[in-house]
């Protein structure tokens, strides 16, 4: 198993760790790390491992979850080799430009979710831009509103948390989950769920912001039809 640093602190940008496992295709498995997975619409962090004896530097592309096993993350380099073996020290080190604007925008579709409260069918969450697909049979009326109660949840200095259940618990509270189609991760005995202030509590893994505040000012994106019921609103930084 691979320690998630990132779920205690997400504005952890480096630690020493060391190499446990080297896949056939070059990927590299460390017993802790800062590196988010791809997963849940959030992509995988980029950035570099450094050997601790010769200073000698990979650049990473992405970070990955081997085959579906949530508990372990491959950090997969660049170039397609590393250079690494068991046993080395090494230091890593993320990308942290990138990983705050993902955490930035990951928040901030939390915050959709608040605003158009219909369940969610899809996501996907970028530097720039994100979106989330609801099952709403129309467009709301007022998207200049919707934009503005936004932006309102943003300014509102709302304290971004989490906390855990257990699965028994998680199974007991089904409207905790907003999302159709993809289900928090059950089977390993607890979920963690993030708590924005008092207006939105959901399971999620994924990287977010201390407070709203940080996310900056919001601007709604197009609203397209993707089914008969399938609406996919945008989301973008206003700057």
């Amino acid at each position: 198993m691979t320690e998630f640093l990132f779920r205690a602190d997400s504005y952890l940008q480096s630690t020493p760790a060391t190499v446990v496992a080297v896949t056939e295709d070059g990927g590299v498995v460390l017993d802790q790390t800062v590196f988010y997975a791809a997963s849940g619409g959030q992509p995988g962090d980029s950035g570099r491992i450094v050997r601790t004896s010769d200073q000698a530097a990979s650049a990473i592309a992405t970070a990955v979850h081997p085959e579906g096993d949530k508990t372990r993350i491959v950090h997969v380099p660049q170039d397609g080799v590393s250079g690494l073996a068991v046993g080395d020290e090494v230091l890593v080190e993320i990308d942290w430009d990138r990983r705050y604007r993902l955490m930035r925008m990951h928040t901030a579709l939390h915050l959709l979710s608040v605003v158009l409260p219909f369940p969610v069918t899809g996501g996907s969450i970028g530097e720039d831009k994100g979106r989330l697909d609801f099952d709403m049979p129309d467009v709301p009326e007022d998207l200049a509103a919707l934009g503005e109660a936004l932006n309102g949840l943003v300014a509102g200095n709302h304290a971004v948390t989490d906390e855990w259940i257990s699965d028994a618990e998680m199974a007991e509270n089904p409207d905790l989950i907003k999302t159709m189609n993809v289900k928090p991760p059950m089977g390993q005995g607890r979920v963690r769920l993030i708590r924005i202030g008092d207006i939105d509590l959901q399971p999620c893994g994924g990287t977010h912001v201390r407070n709203t505040s940080e996310i900056g000012p919001l601007v709604l994106g197009k609203v397209e039809k993707k089914g008969k019921q399938n609406r996919r609103v945008s989301l973008l930084f206003a700057s």
